[in-house]
């Protein structure tokens, strides 16, 4: 089965967009990809892909559609305004409705885990504290503080540029200081540094940040256990 967009079903109803993408052959896991501000985008699908290719089925909700379907913008000045503007129209239950649909679309493959990139990198953190993920993977996320009052339930590993204004050295702190057992690591890089679609991008903060990713996910997250009576079936994708 090639990636692509399928619809699935919230507990509320709503039905939305995500970008799911398999393994080749047995999954080791599950990822839920959290998306920037920018929506489902080349670059979020391309990661999707990239973590399908190293073993998990991977699956990347389209928050926006809530707001707006199809939403899929580039990195101006602009494109950040925009996405600003939807993501505050989205609360946060809502968010986690979506989140656990995906959940039960993948979890067949195994323990799931969240990795999110910037406004997504928050919401991984959010994802470790409400849902039931196995380990969570923050990037940059501009957010994490407003959850601070909040313990995650599973591992969860940092990833800061120490050039990222919008996460200043001493919002860093705050969150070692919430949340000590966490993996916190950071770059001599910006905001937004895994993007190779941004001029921020940097490669040897990107790799390294993916390697340790990687290994964090394969220490956490674990392949197939026995199908249960609670498995969904495959053309029947919801969150039931």
């Amino acid at each position: 089965m090639a990636a692509e967009f399928t619809r699935l079903m919230a507990r509320d109803g709503h039905e939305f967009d995500a970008w799911l993408s398999p393994p080749e052959g047995a999954p080791r896991g599950a990822v839920l990809v959290l998306q920037e501000i920018f929506g489902v985008n080349s670059h979020i699908r391309a990661v999707t892909d990239g973590f399908a290719a190293d073993g998990y089925l991977a699956i990347a909700p389209s928050l926006f559609d809530r707001v707006k379907r199809n939403v899929e913008m580039g990195y101006t000045p602009q494109d950040v305004e925009h996405g600003r503007g939807y993501l505050m129209q989205i609360p946060e239950e809502k968010l986690l409705l979506d989140m656990r649909a995906c959940i039960n679309v993948v979890r067949h493959a195994g323990s799931v885990g969240a990795v999110g990139y910037c406004w997504g990198g928050s919401l991984a953190y959010l994802a470790a504290c409400e849902l039931p993920v196995a380990a969570a993977v923050a990037y940059y996320g501009t957010r994490t503080l407003q959850y601070l009052d909040r313990q995650p339930k599973a591992p969860v590993m940092y990833h800061f540029g120490e050039r990222d204004k919008t996460i200043p050295p001493e919002a860093v702190e705050k969150i070692r200081a919430a949340h000590p057992q966490g993996e916190v690591f950071t770059y001599a890089a910006d905001h937004g540094f895994n993007c190779d679609h941004r001029a921020s991008f940097d490669a040897d903060a990107a790799k390294r940040a993916r390697e340790r990713t990687l290994a964090f996910l394969a220490r956490h997250l674990t392949g197939p256990a026995e199908s249960t009576d609670d498995d969904l079936p495959l053309d029947k994708w919801s969150d039931a």
